[in-house]
């Protein structure tokens, strides 16, 4: 009987037996479909009526219908990073579906706003478009998000810098809960969507990031790179985390464990779900097990209720799982637990409820909303940040005449990771709407010739180009891009399309920007010492090697294209038909002011699968740049990007640089208003821009204690500094107060608008400790506040300081610990601009002396050289690895009257030793232990040597003499 029916039949009943003195109670075919049940009953049922097939069927990121119970097709992952973004289509053999709402800021530019509320403002928006896609097509747009990415932005240089928040663990904190709160809803017991936090855990390369290992040494777990992901997820502002794709400490992401962790965090149930492709990297390129069945058991013990891998296939699922099942690597129990978490989920989102849940109604009309575009115009001027405005350059008087120039003038670009714009205000629109204007993209206008013909394109929807014509028409001109390091794109002149190898064989211009995983848009032009030019093909496959040197044009005699080597290629004259710069400097001097918009190609400069290697403008943005300014000195820079760029030329040269991500539809109608002084600019950067020639460590090294990064540690003076952010007014900070209150402080500051115009101010609270046992941030942010104040308003701005915060995660004992010192108290406007200072002093407990005599995990060690984090077993545990010559250190060791002997857990493959020296990695030799081959790395034996000489208290010194792993070691008496 169907739920309708059984609805039916009581009523009918009712009717019939005249039982109409009180209101009928309905009645339902199972319990798990009455909401009036307390959850757990209802999930106990429905868990009770599934067969151990239907259950392990669930495991899969698409989980099958079950018809006999009424039960539908559920799917995890809609992407959402800023508004809904795609979807793939289980109907369509997985086409990618991309939805056309409301497009907000990047990520990086949400997190600029420094403004949670704003931020949850966005995602209750970006909650009510899932659920209006959802009602349209529910097998296509799930409810399950994975947004938002909380890996911390510590390296300038990572190519998903964009879908980050920030190089801090507070701020990413905040705003992710923000924006996860947003999307769920205020329902107690019911969810709009259910957020899942991208990518547990240090995800932050993407170069070989499938098989590299973030080596997390206890301190840069616990302080950094842990709290950006426990904030959201202990504020039950997040239903799971999707695992990365990376190695932990030598552990695979995927299988590490997350009930110990990510478990612990919430008293609610969480669904956990892998990346795509991750469960079957861990036989593939991982080779961290020997058979699917193995990862299967592995992944689902280590709390990964959903294996997104194969596509909407869910056999290969099913197989693994069935065969972990049949060999005693799981049992039926194990199923349970999973599932028992996913229904926890799906009960949440109301689909077992008759209505849907209170958020059952909502319908595609909540898509694109006008207030949606109004909360996306006023998001993106939010976020947007003054990065300098010398002599009151901005804001413009609308009276002036405005050269638009530069080539994201007159265009806005999506990313991977948004949806399609239903509408475009460009740059230009924007300010056209406010001066008269005259406006350029700066980019050269050229023909290729060969043999006495040209390179022609089609027209329409394009064609396959081919050496043609004779003469050069529109459809023989193409406009070139230059986005650095020598890439272009070429857009045709003939329909306005970039030039692609979309069709994998010869190249079109049929594209609207360049997209895709592999970017098949991108050219080089490659001058040679003849005077000729040869066209390279530069898209991303060929990062692969698939095509070998095969990726220079050539053209037939027919005229046709294909790709051949360097020797082999055609070499064409470039003709340029006219000259951007040329262009440029005409509008610029025929304008009272020149706005210069400038930046990346979302594609292009950096994203998934692709690392930064330059953090330079593109060299030709630059020069256009330079032209523009000497043509009028009144010039203005939108830099148009998402992450730290070095623009030190620019800062020392032009009067006025405003800083945006890509931001939406609404992009430019956000930079008029800020640009005309609608908006005072109070945007405030999220991450260090270093200044130019700046050393960056290994972006493999995930240690920022000891490489100096971000500005938690690093003592370079940047560009711009985290925090950093300038307005139309000033303020003034009066009377600094740190008052002990409760279990911490509260710390109040009076914040004055000191100008003559309104505008909000972000108020940053830093403390530093002063003395420790351990090397400490040079300042860490402690909280903020986004005020608004008219000219001449005040307002006392109050900020938590719980002591708790002021914790350092102590490796001594493997728990956190206040020390006992003075901390400055310090309230600015950005990391470098502290207004006011104070000092408190506050009462911890002193960390005791190390005593090794004690079991130590070789893990929490003080220092080191050389070696990495790896995993004691493949289920659990940390060790060190080391080579030749590479050391850990303990410091403030008390050896008493002395010590006698060593044990050390090891394994090698080889044999080799361990030197044991005094207060350096030179030092006197007090024990040499050695080490035998003990059958591979996670064969682990007990290594013993006598120690002599070692009394008193000392820094002491393990040095590899060969390659081996250490897990633990004491000392004995």
């Amino acid at each position: 009987m169907s739920f309708r029916t059984s609805l039916v039949a009581v009523a009918v009943l009712t009717l019939t037996l005249g039982l109409t003195t009180a209101p009928a109670q309905a009645a339902y075919e199972y319990p798990f479909r009455d909401p009036a049940l307390p959850l757990t009953q209802r999930i106990d049922d429905l868990l009770g009526r599934l067969t151990l097939a239907e259950k392990v069927s669930w495991l899969h990121q698409y989980q099958p219908a079950v018809d006999r119970l009424g039960i539908g097709l559920f799917k995890t992952g809609t992407e959402a990073l800023h508004g809904v973004a795609w979807s793939t289509d289980i109907d369509n053999g997985g086409a990618v579906v991309t939805a056309e709402g409301t497009v907000f800021p990047q990520a990086v530019g949400l997190a600029s706003t420094w403004d949670p509320d704003l931020i949850k403002r966005v995602g209750s928006a970006v909650g009510d478009e899932a659920r209006g896609y959802h009602a349209s097509n529910p097998r296509l747009w799930g409810l399950q998000l994975w947004a938002p990415v909380v890996n911390l932005l510590r390296d300038p240089r990572w190519g998903r810098n964009e879908e980050g928040y920030s190089e801090d663990p507070l701020l990413t904190g905040a705003i992710s809960t923000a924006y996860g709160s947003g999307i769920q809803g205020d329902d107690p017991d019911h969810l709009r969507a259910a957020p899942v936090l991208k990518h547990f855990l240090a995800n932050n390369n993407e170069v070989r990031r499938d098989t590299t290992s973030s080596s997390l040494r206890p301190r840069v777990l616990n302080e950094y790179d842990v709290p950006a992901f426990r904030t959201a997820i202990a504020a039950d502002a997040a239903t799971g985390v999707m695992t990365a794709y990376n190695r932990i400490n030598g552990r695979p992401a995927t299988v590490t464990d997350l009930n110990s962790s990510v478990g612990t965090w919430t008293d609610r149930p969480l669904f956990n779900v892998s990346d795509a492709g991750g469960p079957n990297n861990l036989t593939g390129s991982q080779a961290y097990y020997a058979t699917q069945a193995e990862a299967a058991a592995a992944m689902i013990k280590a709390g990964v209720e959903s294996f997104t891998v194969d596509d909407a296939n869910g056999a290969p699922t099913v197989s693994s799982v069935n065969a972990a099942l049949s060999q005693g690597l799981l049992t039926p129990a194990d199923i349970d637990g999973a599932v028992r978490k996913i229904l926890s989920i799906r009960f949440r989102l109301g689909e077992f409820d008759p209505d849907g849940g209170p958020y059952g109604k909502i319908t595609k009309a909540a898509v694109n909303t006008p207030a949606h575009q109004k909360l996306a115009r006023q998001t993106a001027a939010e976020a947007a940040v003054l990065l300098k405005n010398a002599n009151k350059t901005l804001p413009l008087k609308p009276s002036k005449k405005v050269a638009v120039v530069g080539p994201l003038a007159k265009t806005l670009y999506t990313d991977w990771y948004s949806g399609k714009l239903p509408y475009r205000v460009t740059p230009l629109d924007g300010i056209k709407e406010r001066a008269a204007t005259v406006d350029t993209e700066g980019v050269d206008r050229i023909a290729l010739k060969a043999d006495g013909r040209y390179l022609t394109a089609g027209i329409g929807a394009g064609a396959d180009l081919k050496l043609s014509a004779t003469a050069a028409g529109a459809t023989e001109q193409f406009d070139v891009f230059d986005w650095g390091q020598g890439i272009v794109t070429l857009r045709s002149v003939a329909n306005g399309k970039y030039v692609s190898r979309a069709n994998w064989s010869t190249l079109v211009n049929n594209q609207d920007q360049p997209t895709g995983w592999f970017v098949q848009e991108q050219f080089k032009l490659e001058a040679q010492a003849d005077g000729t030019t040869l066209l390279r093909y530069a898209g991303y496959e060929t990062a692969y090697d698939w095509f070998g040197p095969d990726t220079y044009v050539r053209a037939a005699a027919d005229g046709t294209l294909s790709l051949t080597t360097a020797a082999g290629a055609t070499r064409f004259t470039k003709e340029t038909v006219r000259s951007g710069i040329d262009e440029a400097v005409v509008a610029a001097k025929s304008a009272d002011v020149a706005v210069v918009v400038v930046g990346s190609m979302p594609f292009i400069n950096g994203r998934e699968d692709h690392d930064r290697t330059d953090t330079n403008l593109a060299a030709g943005q630059e020069a256009l740049v330079e032209a523009v300014r000497k043509a009028n000195p009144n010039t203005v820079v939108v830099l148009e990007n998402s992450y730290p760029t070095t623009v030190d030329r620019l800062q020392e040269k032009v009067p006025a640089i405003l800083w945006t991500t890509h931001a939406g539809a609404e992009t430019g109608h956000a930079l008029a208003d800020i640009l005309y002084g609608d908006v005072n600019p109070a945007g405030r950067l999220t991450q260090t821009w270093p200044r130019g020639g700046t050393t960056l460590p290994d972006i493999l090294d995930y240690d920022i204690i000891k490489t100096g990064s971000t500005y938690l540690y690093g003592k370079d003076t940047p560009l711009y500094a985290f925090g950093h952010g300038l307005s139309y007014t000033t303020f003034g900070y009066q009377g600094l107060k740190a008052v002990a209150k409760g279990d911490g402080y509260e710390v109040s500051v009076r914040v004055t608008n000191t100008g003559s115009v309104a505008g909000d101010e972000v108020v940053q609270l830093y403390t530093h400790q002063q003395t420790s046992r351990v090397k400490q941030p040079v300042k860490q942010l402690r909280g903020f506040q986004r005020v608004h104040l008219a000219p001449g308003g005040s307002k006392v701005v109050r900020l938590s300081l719980r002591t708790a915060d002021l914790a350092l995660w102590d490796v001594t004992r493997g728990r956190f610990a206040v020390e006992p010192s003075t901390h400055d108290i310090l309230v600015g406007s950005s990391s470098d601009r502290i207004r006011q200072r104070a000092t408190v002093r506050v009462n911890g407990e002193r960390i005791p002396d190390r005593d090794l005599t004690r079991v130590t995990r070789a893990a929490d060690f003080d220092d080191y050289s050389g070696v990495e984090l790896v995993d004691e077993t493949k289920v659990r545990g940390d060790a060190v690895g080391g080579s030749a010559g590479e050391w850990i250190a303990f410091e403030d060791v008390d050896l008493g009257r002395g010590v006698t002997g060593l044990r050390a857990g090891v394994a090698a493959t080889a044999a080799s030793s361990v030197e044991v020296r005094l207060d350096s990695p030179t030092g006197r030799v007090v024990a040499t232990v050695p080490v035998i081959a003990t059958g591979g790395v996670y064969q682990w034996a007990t290594a013993t040597a006598p120690v002599s000489g070692a009394a008193g208290k000392h820094d002491l010194y393990l040095v590899f003499k060969g390659a081996l792993r250490l897990k633990d070691l004491a000392f004995t008496r």
